[in-house]
């Protein structure tokens, strides 16, 4: 079963968890984007680099909570930079992440996986090219983001992404799944 969910059945799961969501969510998608673009003008959408499997690189998408031309930057150094008064809202929220169905239906990203990492996270890509964790594609969540919120050291996170990525199974992705809404649940990060 594990063989069989991992070779075709997660990305099958993928699908119909990203159509899903994008239909249930499209209201908020819809207002979400009406209010960044009322606020400054600027793009709704934020584009930026992240290593995918096979540490092939790809567009992620995400809404745009900062400033125009705001740099590639990992969350946890993002303190003090410029967020737009909605960018607050929706990074709060998570509500940002949303677009990245669009990286799943694209098959860049799965449901579960490791977080998609930035170019400059030089130390993370070094640990997970040597423990397995770019054979699976990254995720909108995964065992790293319910297992510590925010700040958590490179080699635990590439741990984290080395168990997720040998021991694949529905039941751990569901689980993973069930966790995540508990992990939105607490109080958000410092930006």
């Amino acid at each position: 079963m594990s063989r069989a969910y991992r070779d075709g059945g997660k990305r099958v799961l993928d699908v119909a968890i990203a159509l899903a969501s994008l239909v249930v969510l499209s209201p908020v998608l819809a207002v979400v984007a009406l209010l960044i673009k009322r606020e400054d003008g600027g793009r709704v959408i934020f584009r930026q680099r992240r290593i995918g499997r096979g540490q092939r690189p790809f567009e992620l998408l995400k809404f745009r909570s900062m400033r125009e031309n705001v740099g590639d930057v990992p969350s946890t150094q993002a303190g003090g930079l410029p967020v737009t008064r909605i960018g607050s809202v929706i990074r709060r929220t998570n509500l940002d992440e949303l677009p990245q169905l669009v990286n799943i239906l694209r098959g860049d990203m799965s449901v579960v996986g490791p977080r998609p990492a930035l170019a400059s996270q030089t130390e993370l890509i070094a640990l997970r090219a040597s423990n397995g964790a770019f054979d699976v594609r990254p995720g909108l969540t995964g065992l790293a983001q319910v297992s510590a919120y925010d700040g958590m050291p490179a080699t635990e996170k590439a741990r984290c992404d080395a168990t997720y990525a040998q021991a694949i199974t529905l039941l751990g992705d569901l689980t993973i799944i069930w966790r995540t809404f508990g992990y939105l649940r607490r109080p958000p990060p410092v930006y």
